[in-house]
């Protein structure tokens, strides 16, 4: 095999592979988080800071626990890793983040259920 086709597959395999993980950690649409809600239910984790969690959050939020706190690793381990979780924050930004450091850290099913005023703008409470 030349050096040319050996570079072009791997090139694949990174580009499949960056798809794969980006697809995993990215937000859902509101619709689509409600309807997976519905399915497989699972606790809600605010992954915002306390100060923004106590001005305004979602009815049915389990934890708030906050991603950008050095605590949050340490928060992780009192939760069951076969359990079903689904992470806001402002954007979808920083549950993306906090998405993928709980797969990393043995997770499995973990969704970015994306941005708290675009689930309010959605009709969630």
């Amino acid at each position: 095999m030349s050096t040319s086709t050996i570079l072009i597959v791997l090139l694949a395999i990174v580009i499949v592979l960056f798809y794969i993980i980006k697809k995993r950690s990215s937000k859902m649409a509101p619709d689509e988080f409600e309807q997976k809600l519905h399915q497989e239910p699972g606790l809600i984790i605010d992954v915002r800071t306390p100060a923004e969690y106590s001005n305004r959050h979602l009815k049915r939020t389990d934890y708030n626990f906050d991603v950008t706190s050095g605590s949050f690793k340490q928060k992780l381990k009192k939760l069951d890793k076969n359990e079903t979780y689904y992470l806001y924050c402002r954007t979808g930004s920083r549950s993306g983040r906090a998405v993928k450091i709980m797969q990393n850290n043995g997770f499995k099913k973990v969704y970015n259920a994306g941005g708290l005023q675009q689930l309010v703008n959605n009709g969630f409470e």
